[in-house]
């Protein structure tokens, strides 16, 4: 069976090709050819021989996340609904749909990705969780969501490229497979992006956190908060009962931050459950000696059992949180006319009502 070569580090590369008896340079030319280049056809990896890319065709294989269906939005954010996996067998080629997000905007572009199908942490206002775990994602189809963004818009790309791994999944949760794509993301030979351009989003896998925090090259760290005391929190986002806020929290601060590093809190407004000026004053209390910033994000209404918080709520959450010298901003969704929530396009696909109406759920936005 042919082996898969998207996602695999430059050593991996290079132990592939030691097994056809090739030389070890020609290793860091298919990574070149893949990432710097974006060319996903063995014949058109002019950097290598006649000989070698012709026994590639037969001995490999570059698979890529197919596009189902493009929605592109009247803020020029383009929505992917994307098949993976396929007939090759195991469990980690099992047929799945993804969702990534494209957004352009001032000089860049910020691209939304998954990194499971499906999720298991069953955050009650997420359309995500009703899909539940279908599967881990591999490396390569981790970041084969960036590679087909950027090619599908390589005539219009600015040049500043934000990853946000915030669409479907727990990305602590498929740890492995997620850093082995955001190394390839930071590798100045591979993708090339800067640490500050990559954000992973978690609800707060306190051992991921731990473990994250070990890495020599790794990714800017966003928490979903989204509640300003436990029993709200549990109620929110049941993997609260099992890394409760003081647990999380300690590891925030015992996090070693790079220079001028700040932890991104993401905030979810939820009307009248969590958007009070007691929450925030709460939020201000829970912050204490955190290098950190808020992400206030106004919930988009729709079938899930919430409303929208008033904009005199956010306002006023805003002001709070500031005046208590917590850096504040509010993050209105991109792409609310084209199924904008995370999970949406799945569901709808695997036909669940809930997920019918455009509005339902969380969008993603551009992490600044």
């Amino acid at each position: 069976m042919p082996v898969e070569l998207l996602g695999k580090s430059v050593e991996e590369l290079r132990e592939f090709i030691a097994s056809l008896g090739e030389r070890p340079y020609r290793a860091p030319q298919i990574y070149h050819a893949l990432y710097k280049e974006r060319r996903f056809d063995f014949a058109a990896m002019t950097n290598l021989s006649a000989a070698l890319r012709e026994r590639l065709t037969q001995e490999a294989r570059i698979t890529l996340p197919r596009i189902l269906r493009r929605f592109p939005s009247v803020d020029g954010s383009i929505r992917y609904l994307f098949s993976i996996g396929g007939p090759s067998g195991g469990a980690e080629s099992k047929p799945a749909q993804i969702e990534a997000v494209f957004m352009p905007r001032d000089g860049r572009q910020t691209i939304c990705i998954s990194t499971q199908a499906g999720c298991a942490v069953d955050c009650h206002f997420c359309l995500t969780a009703q899909l539940g775990l279908i599967r881990n994602l591999t490396a390569g189809e981790i970041v084969g969501q960036v590679l087909v963004a950027l090619e599908e818009n390589r005539e219009h790309l600015a040049p500043q490229t934000n990853v946000v791994l915030m669409g479907q999944g727990e990305p602590l949760l498929n740890y492995d497979a997620t850093m082995a794509a955001v190394r390839i993301m930071l590798d100045p030979k591979g993708l090339g992006f800067g640490p500050r351009h990559i954000t992973l989003s978690t609800s707060g896998i306190v051992p991921g956190i731990e473990r994250l925090g070990q890495e020599k090259i790794r990714p800017s760290l966003a928490i979903s908060l989204n509640a300003s005391s436990d029993a709200q929190r549990d109620a929110l986002m049941p993997i609260n009962r099992k890394y409760p806020l003081a647990v999380l929290l300690d590891a925030c601060r015992k996090y070693p931050l790079r220079p001028r590093e700040y932890f991104t809190f993401e905030y979810v407004l939820l009307g009248g459950v969590n958007d009070s000026p007691d929450d925030a004053r709460r939020v201000v209390r829970l912050l204490a000696n955190i290098r950190a910033k808020v992400n206030l994000i106004p919930w988009n209404p729709g079938n899930l059992p919430y409303r929208a918080p008033t904009a005199e709520s956010t306002e006023k959450f805003q002001e709070i949180l500031v005046e208590k010298g917590v850096p504040s901003f509010v993050r209105y969704s991109r792409g609310q006319d084209v199924f904008a929530a995370c999970g949406q396009l799945a569901s709808i696909e695997m036909g669940n009502p809930l997920a019918g109406r455009k509005e339902d759920g969380l969008t993603q936005l551009s992490i600044e």
